[in-house]
């Protein structure tokens, strides 16, 4: 299979891309009038009418690339990349050639008494500022898909590890009550059954935050029947739940890292608070468990634990962008593991 040639020219018909090129004419502007040739400083109707001409400029080039793309693609990357800056020297050019034909010419040209070479100048300085433009769009666009790339694949591969982990620990839990309660070791069955379906689609879309719930709790049935009297769960609730989408299996391996670094060391066993609350457009989740486990360090994590949620920070940060905050910590004997998101 061959590999796609990847796009040189960027996409300049996105929305965003569209007010980035107008942001960059005007930043021109306001840096020449800045620096005015021979002292002159510009009034404000200068400055208003060459900001409208290089917004002109910029929405036509923009636009006219945008049409051309896949043109310009064709023509391959040496002569592509020349017709990509020869054609907004054009729109300058032919602007610049409109402006002085209806007799309006250039405002700062006709202050200085130089408008002769307005239309080159146009097209030279639209030139140089649309290469550096397009160069600088394409650089970002290479560096964004690279991010996006190791993200995905890291977790990827962060995912795969932690599937068979929660599995195996499952399926140990079933094995010891199959001579001893098989009823119990049945219905631990169909709920194992659940968790196989939901580790092995964690990669593909997203759950409710309903759906993660049950999850959990089917999960917790299963190490209830195992730790017994040992692990007792409570759940703070908001009514109704929030509407919000999560990546697949983030609340159940967290759970998870509390029954077996938090409750299972512990001969009297503990209680595990799963909190979850709306505060200022943001969803706030909070699990907290006694710990006293040897191999914790002082903030909170060991090599079982951090692995999980390293993972789980990945991909909500994949998930939600910067907004997603994710924070652990120990304090006074009791592990603290807070989520926040911000909320659709």
């Amino acid at each position: 299979m061959l590999t796609p040639k990847p796009a040189w020219l960027p996409d300049l018909c996105s929305i965003n891309r569209l007010v980035a090129v107008l942001g960059v004419a005007q930043l021109v502007v306001l840096v020449i009038a800045l620096a005015p040739v021979g002292g002159d400083r510009w009034r404000v109707p200068d400055f208003l009418s060459v900001s409208a001409y290089a917004a002109w400029v910029a929405l036509a080039s923009a636009v006219l690339l945008c049409k051309l793309r896949a043109r310009i693609h064709g023509l391959g990357p040496w002569l592509g990349r020349a017709v990509a800056v020869a054609a907004p020297m054009a729109v300058a050019g032919l602007c610049a050639w409109s402006l002085q034909f209806l007799g309006f010419g250039d405002p700062q040209a006709e202050a200085a008494g130089t408008g002769g070479g307005f239309i080159a100048s146009s097209m030279v300085l639209t030139g140089l500022i649309g290469g550096v433009a397009l160069r600088y769009f394409y650089v970002r666009d290479q560096w964004q898909a690279q991010v996006q790339a190791r993200a995905k694949a890291s977790v990827d591969a962060l995912q795969a590890r932690i599937r068979p982990h929660f599995l195996f620990n499952s399926m140990n839990s079933i094995a010891s009550l199959v001579r001893t309660d098989p009823v119990s070791a049945e219905r631990a069955l169909e709920d194992l059954a659940d968790l196989f379906r939901a580790a092995l689609g964690a990669g593909d879309g997203d759950a409710t935050l309903q759906q993660e719930i049950e999850l959990a709790r089917r999960y917790l049935a299963i190490e209830k029947l195992r730790l017994r009297d040992r692990l007792r769960v409570s759940w703070k609730l908001p009514e109704p739940l929030p509407a919000i989408r999560l990546p697949k299996l983030v609340l159940q391996p967290l759970l998870e890292n509390a029954v077996v670094h938090g409750i299972a060391p512990l001969p009297e066993g503990g209680e595990i608070e799963v909190s979850i609350r709306v505060a200022r457009d943001r969803l706030e989740l909070r699990i907290t468990n006694p710990c006293r486990h040897a191999g914790m360090n002082d903030a909170g994590s060991s090599a079982g634990n951090g692995h999980a949620q390293a993972s789980i920070a990945q991909r909500l940060a994949f998930h939600f962008g910067p907004g997603a905050k994710m924070t652990a910590r120990l304090v006074d004997g009791h592990y603290f593991c807070e989520i926040s998101l911000p909320m659709p």
